[in-house]
């Protein structure tokens, strides 16, 4: 912390620095997120592909132990799949919680932040208004001296 610096701005860097982090934990889960989609659209594709394999074979003819073991690989499937939505489901409330966070974050930086130019304006008005009566002193001064010069 610099000479000039205030305990809001030193508040205003760690509220920016948890604000970034937060954001790139958001980052983070919607990656986890579009690769957790990829996968269950991967799954979803193949057991698209399983199942038109099963038609074909039953329009071509299939023993009972071959169609079996066709609808156990789909249901082992069908339950890959749903774990698979399941898993998508909490990775959306993970990067639901994460943008939450960042959210509250922003808010908190963007509130020292209004602080911060609050304090600046007020700091301006101040230094205006003594340069304003430094002037007046000066012009009042100067008449002042003309009058006393006048009256001599």
């Amino acid at each position: 912390m610099s000479a000039n610096s205030s305990p809001l701005d030193t508040l205003i860097e760690l509220a920016r620095g948890n604000r970034d982090q937060a954001g790139q934990a958001l980052a983070q889960e919607r990656q986890s997120e579009q690769q957790v989609a990829g996968q269950l659209e991967s799954l979803n594709q193949y057991r698209l592909e399983y199942a038109q394999q099963l038609q074909q074979a039953m329009r071509e003819g299939i023993d009972p132990a071959t169609m079996r073991n066709y609808q156990q690989f789909l249901d082992s499937l069908d339950t890959a799949l749903e774990r698979a939505r399941q898993a998508l489901e909490a990775q959306q409330q993970r990067v639901s919680q994460r943008r939450a966070q960042w959210q509250q974050e922003q808010r908190k930086l963007s509130s020292y932040d209004t602080l911060a130019s609050r304090r600046q304006e007020q700091q301006q008005r101040r230094e205006a208004r003594q340069e304003l009566r430094l002037n007046d002193e000066l012009v009042n001064g100067r008449l002042a001296r003309a009058r006393h010069a006048a009256d001599r």
